[in-house]
């Protein structure tokens, strides 16, 4: 029985999963976006975000346990030096699977992995801090005196405006 055993085998033996997520993650970091079977993109997320929560404390203790997931250590310095930097305040979800479509070959679901923080088109430009709203059971009283007063220029805006000038009646 697989009672609470929630890891995708991927019709692989253990090693050979090892070394494809492996493999897998060292070209997402190395490339920022790889293109893979659904599957396998899932599998990866659960496989590469820890490793990316576990860089942005850059000690020798993290960079060798990182390594020895990666087994490549020019994606464990660019994991280190270039990605946790842009990561460093976000507080997870690292990663982002988009669905493609069905490959020809064998019309397995296709999509593409890739690190949020550097895919330019959804991000913008400006980050703009929000203002933490605070709610409350009751507005203010202040407040719908202020409603009120707007509510009043707005009408007799519209009262001066029905008024008919000499140019529309003509």
């Amino acid at each position: 029985m697989r009672h609470g055993k929630k890891n995708n085998h991927l019709s692989r033996t253990d090693s050979h999963r090892r070394a494809m997520l492996a493999n897998m993650a060292s070209s997402l970091i190395l490339h920022k976006r790889i293109t893979t079977t659904l599957a396998k993109a899932k599998a990866l997320r659960i496989y590469v975000e820890p490793l990316i929560t576990k860089s942005k404390n850059d000690t020798t203790h993290s960079r060798r346990t990182v390594f020895s997931y990666l087994k490549d250590k020019d994606s464990v310095s660019i994991l280190f030096r270039d990605v946790a930097a842009k990561v460093a305040t976000r507080p997870g979800g690292y990663t982002r699977i988009l669905k493609l479509g069905n490959r020809l070959g064998d019309n397995a679901s296709m999509a593409v992995i890739e690190l949020v923080d550097y895919n330019e088109i959804y991000k913008s430009g400006d980050i703009v801090a929000v203002e933490k709203k605070t709610t409350r059971r009751r507005g203010s009283k202040s407040k719908k005196a202020d409603d009120a007063t707007t509510v009043d220029a707005v009408a007799e805006e519209v009262k001066a405006s029905d008024v008919p000038t000499e140019d529309t009646e003509k």
